[in-house]
């Protein structure tokens, strides 16, 4: 019996090794001597075929996160792992398996066909047919001068650019900030469109509500840790999103913020009722109490 259970348990370990994509493991990273340490002994581990959001509060280190998972900034310590290899060395199968889009970025004035021929060559599975695709969800096309455009119409058009790499691999920093309301609406379609399960997407954001209906799992981290790491699903199993005027059931929820009907109220699920996240509401209570949301979903992860 005990070799069966000890089979199992390597198997499921093989089975969760597998699919992991990249690992964070304990880096600490400060911009300059003397200067505070943004990120101290912080780990993280990813998994493929998800899309991913990364909330946390101005300052918590999110930006540079992406930046030293893409390689582009080296930890003073610790490493980032994308598929058993150090990112830090930079290998061109790693750095065409990966792309960055930054919250602020600069496009050169050629045209878009042109940024494509010189761009492209890089990214090995980029098609041409996808990134027609893709600018199509935000009403656009490949007849464009990249330096006639707008700041929101330049953040289409890369992350365009982006999702037609078919990298494993994909970060956003901030991608709706600059999009209209059409185009954030837009931003929702075209992520769920080049999703696949082969796929992780990492979108850091404060604007929550814009990409609330394309995650599938929440990252939430301050002060060095990750206070939440958990799918929309086990999320929602547990807790339930309301808006709502009684007061009674605003006594017995786990958290509150006021609404113009009243409350938003996140309770516990104890009916197993089906539920839609409210991302803002579960952001503000897990910084509000963070050690209660830990004993929730994390409670095995911690157990010795």
């Amino acid at each position: 019996m005990w070799c069966t259970i000890t089979l199992v348990h390597e198997r499921n370990k093989i089975l969760k090794s597998s699919k992991r994509m990249l690992q964070v493991e304990n880096i600490s990273f400060s911009y300059g001597r003397g200067k505070k340490e943004v990120l101290t002994n912080f780990s993280l581990s990813l998994e493929k075929g998800r899309v991913y959001g990364l909330l946390g509060k101005n300052g918590a280190g999110k930006s540079t996160l992406l930046y030293m998972m893409s390689g582009l900034l080296t930890p003073k310590q610790g490493r980032v792992m994308y598929h058993d290899t150090d990112v830090r060395r930079r290998l061109p199968l790693t750095l065409q398996d990966m792309f960055l889009v930054p919250e602020e970025f600069e496009l050169p004035p050629i045209s878009l066909i042109s940024y494509i021929e010189l761009n492209s060559k890089f990214y090995p599975r980029f098609s041409k047919e996808d990134m027609v695709k893709y600018l199509h969800f935000f009403e656009m096309g490949l007849d464009t001068d990249l330096g006639a455009l707008s700041m929101g119409q330049k953040k289409k058009v890369f992350m365009s650019f982006a999702l037609a790499t078919h990298t494993s691999l994909l970060l956003m920093d901030e991608p709706t900030n600059g999009l209209d309301i059409p185009g954030k609406s837009q931003f929702r379609k075209f992520i769920a469109s080049g999703m696949t399960d082969d796929k992780t997407i990492i979108i850091s954001t404060h604007q929550v509500r814009d990409i609330d209906k394309v995650l599938d799992h929440v990252l939430i981290m301050d002060n060095n840790r990750v206070l939440l790491d958990e799918s929309i699903a086990g999320i929602c199993s547990k807790l339930l999103f309301v808006e709502s005027d009684d007061r009674e059931r605003a006594q017995s929820a786990l958290y509150t913020l006021p609404s113009v009907q009243g409350n938003f109220l996140m309770l516990p699920n104890t009916e197993e009722e089906e539920t839609e996240i409210n991302l803002e509401l579960l952001f503000s209570a897990t910084l509000a109490m963070p050690d209660k949301i830990a004993a929730m979903f994390h409670a095995k992860k911690n157990e010795p």
